[in-house]
Formats: C-alpha cells, sequence, structure tokens
C-alpha cells in the first residue's frame, strides 16, 4: 500500500472549543468563521512558518499544521 501525506490545517476556536480543518491556508482564510478570528492577513500567516511543532496562537484561535495520511485505493489489491 502506497500512502500519500496531505497537508491538513487544523483550527481550534479557543472559547467555543470549536474544531476545524482544512486542506490548505488558503481554504482557511475563505472560511469567514475562521478568517475573523485570525486578525492577520493571508500574506502575513504564510510568513509564520505554522507547523505541528510551532502553531499560530493569538487570543482567539489555535492553529497547526500537519500531516493527514491517506492510501491510494486503486493501488490496494
Amino acid at each position: 500500500m502506497i500512502k500519500h501525506d496531505r497537508t491538513i490545517i487544523h483550527v481550534e476556536v479557543k472559547d467555543t472549543r470549536e474544531h476545524f480543518y482544512f486542506g490548505s491556508a488558503a481554504a482557511m482564510f475563505d472560511d469567514s468563521r475562521v478568517k475573523h478570528l485570525l486578525k492577520i492577513k493571508y500574506q502575513t500567516f504564510r510568513t509564520k512558518r505554522v507547523s505541528e511543532n510551532n502553531p499560530y496562537e493569538n487570543e482567539f484561535v489555535i492553529v497547526r499544521k500537519g500531516n493527514l495520511n491517506t492510501i491510494d485505493h486503486h493501488l490496494v489489491v
């Protein structure tokens, strides 16, 4: 089985404990529920180098970036 790693961005809203998952930073900024909580612009966020060990955090959210492991089902016999 061949695994493919896909980027996933996890957003945790601090006051409501809601969790949102996105496939890219651009998708995250396209979601109005999350965009206004980030309090920074897209280009600024991209310079933050968010990763599993280096989350972005402000008073409203914690944003973590990681990998989602998947299997290519076309190759599974």
